[in-house]
């Protein structure tokens, strides 16, 4: 009677954990597989001008072969869309903006996550819907900090209410154009959405949403049977008219 007491016990205490998922790469360094491109006035995949390129272990958003800026706001898709994860990278700004671009982008990027897909966008469509991580860096005629929160045809809940602000602002540091910077993104199961940079926590949010007041948000609002609820899309690497570079890009999944 004695051993079958302590047998529940025993299995207990040699159960091992369950692993923690690994961090893996979803850029090689070398090629653009796995990534989609849609870029405003052009078809899913069109990219001709060689707009998102791979360099030195990089992907290069490049302007070599654009005079100047005409609304040719770039998104580079990863192929698969996420719900919970963690996802880290590292970034420069560098370089001068292209003619042409308005007073907001200048030094200006971003990752777009919790996307619509690339395919439902419209061809001249500017932004996907989304939530992005804003990457900014000075100078530029706006001194702010890098890693805030912008949100294209979304809400989220900030500092527990509902904020309808286009963008929030984050608490990092000003960072100059041309170094690199770490940046990490926080989704968790319970729809709470942290960033950090360089290892530090800079923003935190939560519950995010589509934007019945949006018209680019309300179709895929139909889509869903008249679900806001925002808690899964795809991410994107964005092109806003300022050359960046995105490297050693690592994805942990947390669902």
């Amino acid at each position: 009677m004695r051993f079958l007491m302590l047998l529940p016990m025993m299995l207990l205490l040699g159960a091992s954990p369950a692993p923690e998922n690994e961090w893996e790469p979803i850029f090689d360094g070398e090629t653009l597989a796995g990534w989609t491109p849609k870029i405003t006035g052009r078809a899913v995949g069109e990219d001709p001008l060689h707009m998102f390129t791979v360099q030195d272990g990089a992907i290069r958003v490049s302007y070599a072969n654009y005079p100047k800026f005409e609304g040719e706001f770039g998104h580079l898709f990863w192929k698969a869309p996420l719900g919970a994860y963690r996802i880290r990278f590292e970034y420069r700004l560098f370089g001068e903006s292209l003619p042409g671009i308005q007073t907001w982008q200048h030094s200006n990027s971003g990752l777009m996550f919790h996307s619509q897909a690339p395919e439902t966008m419209r061809r001249d469509q500017q932004f996907p819907v989304s939530l992005e991580l804003q990457i900014l860096g000075i100078p530029r005629p706006a001194q702010e900090p890098t890693a805030n929160l912008c949100t294209p045809g979304t809400t989220v809940e900030f500092e527990g209410q509902r904020d309808l602000r286009h963008c929030i602002l984050s608490s990092s540091p000003l960072l100059p154009v041309g170094s690199w910077t770490r940046v990490e993104l926080e989704v968790l199961p319970t729809g709470e959405i942290t960033h950090f940079v360089d290892g530090e926590p800079v923003l935190h949010y939560a519950a995010a949403e589509l934007d019945p007041e949006d018209s680019d948000a309300r179709p895929l609002i139909a889509a869903a049977g008249g679900k806001v609820e925002l808690n899964q899309g795809y991410i994107a690497l964005q092109s806003e008219g300022h050359q960046i570079e995105f490297r050693n890009i690592e994805l942990k999944r947390l669902d």
